[in-house]
């Protein structure tokens, strides 16, 4: 489903870091695919990738099934990403890449091998919550971006930045870490990573101050307990299903009846 959770603003989400997988396509037979010339980063930022498809006869194991045709796919890496709006959840047919982004309608994938990335040396998670009017403290998520886009070049980067409404945090009974008691109209939350412990240090503290210029108040968590913690709201927006009528839409399907269930989030 091109998941990618908090870490795809440092590494994507799972069509980015796919080299490989195998499925059973709709007709019983083995289908694999491989990225070819993988650039171990964000898929959007190539300017074209190639893919080559494989089927071969199901009624063998794959390693030995008699191939039944080849294809070559070459599509352009901006196709991934909407400018602006991130992953295209629009585009279900993704220039015919079986099995990727279609929850189950091409089949059913049994493998893959994926780029492993290895995590920097040091972390540090802010907390900042807002007080002032939700559009003065918009622009701070938007700074603070591109100050970490800025340090890049010197081993500091973005691993996860996600934000919280009112709504959402009144929803997860978020209680401020702020000595004013009231509820923020905004809480923003980051991991600052890097090899280097001073300047991940250095960067959390800009970002603090970033906040406080936009009515803000920030929070660094630095040990793992501490940082899971900052984090557990964030896992807790489900439950905004308490205070509004929405439904979350899970999707079951094989590869001809499509079957839809409304469930409550």
């Amino acid at each position: 489903m091109n998941a990618g959770g908090k870490k795809a603003v440092l590494w994507g989400t799972a069509v980015d870091n796919l080299a490989w997988w195998r499925m059973v396509d709709c007709d019983g037979n083995w289908l694999e695919a491989t990225r070819v010339a993988h650039n171990r980063g964000k898929i959007h930022d190539v300017e074209t990738t190639q893919f080559d498809l494989v089927w071969k006869d199901g009624g063998s194991p794959p390693e030995h099934a008699r191939v039944l045709r080849t294809e070559t796919l070459h599509i352009p890496g901006r196709q991934f990403r909407k400018v602006g709006l991130g992953k295209d959840v629009t585009d279900k047919f993704l220039g015919g890449l079986p099995g990727v982004q279609k929850e189950g309608c091409d089949g059913v994938i049994t493998s893959a091998r994926w780029v492993l990335h290895r995590m920097p040396k040091h972390t540090r998670t802010v907390c900042l919550e807002f007080f002032g009017q939700a559009r003065d403290a918009i622009p701070a998520i938007v700074e603070i971006k591109d100050y970490l886009d800025g340090l890049a070049g010197r081993g500091v980067q973005l691993a996860g930045l996600e934000h919280l409404d009112e709504r959402y945090l009144r929803a997860v009974g978020y209680t401020t870490k702020s000595k004013r008691g009231s509820l923020p109209k905004m809480a923003l939350f980051g991991d600052i990573v890097g090899d280097d412990e001073a300047a991940v240090a250095s960067a959390t503290s800009e970002v603090v101050r970033i906040a406080n210029a936009r009515s803000g108040e920030g929070f660094i968590a630095v040990s793992a307990e501490a940082r899971r913690k900052f984090w557990l709201d964030r896992a807790r927006t489900a439950a905004i299903a308490r205070h509004t009528n929405a439904f979350k839409i899970t999707k079951t399907s094989c590869c001809h009846s499509p079957e839809w269930a409304s469930t409550p989030m």
